[in-house]
């Protein structure tokens, strides 16, 4: 989950959203079921004023709503206090037993059938992004890094929270999120078949620097600068033996 809006640097050199305490939030509410911003404070040990600006942040997300605070007898002067729940859009986000089952099912297609089989499985799934993706980018161009920055929008419509830029060798495309990452790291297969789409959109050979699966914080896609023809300004040095020995 990837709630804090606050950035910090990765080795890679890509951004990636720290979420702890938003995620600790999120985490007490989906315990609770639902809670004030005095009582989530208490247990996190900030102010309620801290905790609020975060409940709001996520409230604006679609990741928080507020309930109607129930009546209490023998209740003081002034206004119930407000009480947070997530919302359901939310709750998608922790962790489900899908990935479970999709790795077992790769194990049996594996034990059946063999390590090929779960290759062709993964770009079987893969290919349904590629044309999904593909028609996103739609007059993108045919220059790599511009191809790049539409793939990154197109993938982050898939839940990915991709973003390019461009380095020194060429450009970069990260992906700050894998939908798969826990079954990835058991089938590379996946994170292989995810990195030739990637080179097939944008039109050149890429390398893979790092993977979410594989444990970094992104996964990191290196796509090199195209290269140009440099022109003949002089004769070769094989012309130049040529010359000294006639």
């Amino acid at each position: 989950m990837e709630f804090d809006l606050a950035i910090e640097r990765t080795g890679s050199g890509c951004a990636v959203p720290d979420g702890r305490t938003r995620q600790r939030v999120a985490q007490l509410l989906l315990e609770r079921g639902h809670a004030t911003a005095a009582e989530l404070a208490a247990v996190l040990g900030l102010t309620t004023h801290a905790v609020r600006k975060h409940l709001d942040a996520l409230a604006v997300e679609g990741l928080v709503e507020t309930r109607e605070p129930a009546a209490t007898a023998g209740r003081g002067r002034g206004r119930p206090a407000k009480a947070y729940r997530l919302t359901d859009a939310a709750r998608d986000t922790f962790p489900h037993t899908y990935d479970n089952l999709a790795a077992d099912a790769l194990r049996w297609i594996s034990r059946h059938a063999g390590p090929a089989a779960v290759g062709a499985f993964a770009a079987e799934q893969t290919a349904r992004l590629e044309e999904r993706c593909r028609t996103a980018m739609d007059g993108a161009g045919e220059e790599p890094l511009a191809r790049a920055t539409a793939l990154a929008e197109a993938l982050s419509a898939e839940g990915y929270a991709a973003s390019a830029s461009a380095i020194a060798t060429g450009g970069q495309l990260c992906q700050h999120h894998c939908p798969v990452a826990h079954v990835a790291a058991e089938f590379p297969q996946l994170c292989e078949a995810e990195t030739e789409v990637i080179g097939r959109l944008v039109g050149t050979h890429v390398q893979r620097l790092a993977t979410i699966a594989n444990g970094d914080g992104v996964c990191t896609t290196h796509i090199p600068a195209r290269q140009t023809n440099r022109p003949v300004t002089g004769k070769s040095s094989v012309d130049n033996l040529r010359t000294r020995e006639s």
